[in-house]
């Protein structure tokens, strides 16, 4: 049987840590492009933010999307910038992925302290022992999991990647209507149809 001993933290400290969870807001399927100033500045206008902490992703490539653990000045503006991004699409970096946020909970952290009192115990299992099978499959299931995140995230990828091109193509198409519109404003056109059937063309 082995057993890991940590520094436990005190009752003051763990009480604090609690409190940071419950003002901080877990977003994800953010841009790659997005950094630590775009957020402070999207959320700006909504709650003070005292600290972003960008979540490595070790899993897959640097396109996939990323996740932020954002801590704001209370915890009652993380239940309104999580209702205001669910009742409306809210993007960052320009892009056609809508950020999505929920609130903070304590696995997210790294950092996070040990719970007082809390007792740790690990041993290794031999394979005559009757919890070894259900570790195998744990374990399984843990790969299983892997995969099938990698595989939805190929797809998202994708969807975002049509989604794109269908903005780009209306706005290039809203493009064409502004300039045709431009052009028989400019050349006088407008004006000598408005006169032909007697109707009203503003100036500007």
């Amino acid at each position: 049987v082995l057993f890991a001993s940590q520094m436990e933290s005190s009752a003051e400290e763990y009480a604090a840590f609690e409190e940071k969870v419950n003002r901080t807001v877990y977003f994800d399927n953010m841009s790659p492009q997005v950094t630590e100033s775009v957020i402070r500045t999207a959320l700006d206008q909504f709650a003070i933010v005292r600290s972003v902490k960008f979540i490595p992703n070790y899993m897959g490539p640097s396109s996939l999307p990323q996740c932020a653990l954002v801590e704001l000045d209370s915890s009652k503006k993380v239940k309104e910038v999580i209702a205001m991004i669910k009742q409306y699409p809210f993007m960052m970096s320009g892009m056609p992925r809508p950020v999505r946020a929920h609130p903070a909970v304590m696995e997210m952290f790294d950092d996070r302290p040990i719970k007082p009192n809390r007792k740790i115990k690990c041993c290794w299992l031999e394979e005559t022992d009757p919890y070894f099978e259900v570790a195998t499959e744990l374990k399984f299931l843990t790969r299983k999991h892997s995969a099938e995140i990698t595989k939805m995230h190929e797809l998202l990828l994708k969807e975002e990647e049509k989604l794109a091109t269908q903005q780009a193509e209306t706005l290039k198409v809203h493009y064409k209507k502004f300039r045709m519109i431009e052009g028989i404003m400019t050349d006088k056109t407008a004006h000598t149809l408005a006169r032909k059937y007697n109707l009203a063309v503003a100036d500007e």
